[in-house]
């Protein structure tokens, strides 16, 4: 079977896989974080959200300046 690149289908599972495994890593951040009360009394899981967006961030500035 061939198989068309670059389909709409192609790219919308990307980016639902990618919205998916953000959250799915901030979760488990969250938790285990605050199972070994690491984490300051006043944060909440927007809290770290946030970090996880800033590291996201750094993330793809690492990538684009490596390539």
């Amino acid at each position: 079977m061939i198989f068309e690149h670059g389909t709409f289908f192609e790219k919308l599972g990307e980016k639902i896989g990618f919205i998916f495994s953000y959250f799915l890593f901030t979760t488990i951040l969250y938790f285990i974080l605050g199972i070994l009360h690491r984490l300051p009394v006043f944060w909440s899981y927007f809290h770290m959200m946030g970090v996880t967006l800033i590291l996201l961030f750094i993330g793809i500035g690492v990538k684009r300046l490596l390539r």
